[in-house]
């Protein structure tokens, strides 16, 4: 078997998540095709790429070696690949905009005043759990702009030269419960309150389950930790199986309610990632209008704003090419 660019690229990608299951779903295959596929590479090249193990996959010493070659043929694909589309785009009207974002409840928002502005823009939307991905699709020049979500202590992978510019420093994360639950008469929910229940997270979005489990830890609890996408988790909330982490712009409905976590102990830091400065003025006053526009209209949240005495619509900071692990980090209240 002769080596080909989508070869490096499957290395790098294990590489990269230290996961096989990982990998595979950024390259957008099947589990067990990339495993066969790792098994012919390494036949190929006569040596054993990455020593597997139940915490994951790490690079052999020939992996090492192999994945340092590789890497600069894959980058330099990507160049030629963006610089292409760079042209292109530039030769077309200029009235489309591909962003990606995790979920939110900005993007109406975002993607209507987009559509209004003039000269009008027309948005595509990319969807993903992982903001990590989001972020390389961005360098890989896939999106113009993503707009995602950085979970405390959980430093997400920016690749060099992207730039990025700060929405929210710290947005706390608020919890959802059943609205029968003891805890939902309070304005301020305590982790203590919540000690006896099952808690459900999607351990697919980057950082989310460590920093549930690390909070947890610290208030001394050790509750039941479910994996399950957020849909079913809010549909358990509701009927008292579950309780689970929200954005604090999600809305109540009848059957459940979002409450402020006393002490604010889960936060993350919101972002608008672009190649470049320009690209980032493409979109950030639209996004940053629809966000305070959906916090406006989240009781709990607009609440916990009037309290906390946050200003409404602070203008995000500039931030090119510097990793968001190496800015401080606001120390919770």
């Amino acid at each position: 078997m002769e080596l080909e660019v989508r070869h490096l690229r499957a290395l790098c990608a294990i590489a990269d998540t230290g996961s096989l299951h990982k990998a595979a779903r950024e390259l957008g295959v099947a589990q067990p095709s990339l495993s066969t596929q790792l098994r012919r590479i390494e036949q190929s090249l006569g040596g054993q790429l990455f020593v597997r193990a139940g915490t994951g996959c790490r690079p052999t010493p020939l992996g090492h070696a192999v994945l340092s070659r590789a890497r600069p043929l894959v980058a330099e694909l990507a160049a030629i690949v963006t610089e292409t589309r760079a042209a292109v785009a530039r030769a077309a009207d200029g009235s489309s905009l591909r962003i990606g974002a995790t979920a939110s409840r900005a993007l109406p928002g975002w993607l209507r005043r987009l559509r209004s502005r003039v000269p009008r823009t027309e948005p595509t939307l990319r969807m993903d759990v992982s903001a990590n991905s989001l972020l390389r699709m961005v360098a890989g020049g896939w999106l113009e702009l993503a707009f995602v979500h950085e979970v405390e202590g959980s430093p997400l992978c920016v690749p060099s030269g992207l730039s990025l510019r700060v929405l929210v420093e710290r947005e706390p994360q608020f919890v959802t419960l059943a609205a029968d639950h003891p805890a939902a008469e309070r304005d301020e929910v305590r982790l203590a309150d919540l000690a006896d229940d099952h808690w459900m997270v999607d351990s697919t979005v980057d950082g989310e389950w460590e920093a549930l489990g690390r909070v947890l830890r610290e208030a001394g609890l050790e509750p039941d930790m479910l994996h399950g996408d957020y849909l079913t988790a809010y549909s358990l909330a509701a009927t008292g199986e579950v309780v689970t982490v929200s954005q604090p712009t999600a809305r109540p409905r009848s059957d459940v309610v979002v409450r402020p976590l006393q002490g604010d102990p889960i936060g993350v830091r919101l972002l608008l990632a672009a190649r470049t400065e320009a690209e980032l003025d493409l979109g950030y006053d639209e996004l940053e209008a629809a966000y305070w526009e959906a916090a406006r209209q989240a009781p709990a949240y607009r609440e916990w704003l009037r309290r906390s005495g946050t200003p409404e619509g602070t203008r995000g900071r500039r931030e090119r090419g510097q990793p968001p692990h190496l800015r401080p980090v606001p120390q919770e209240r």
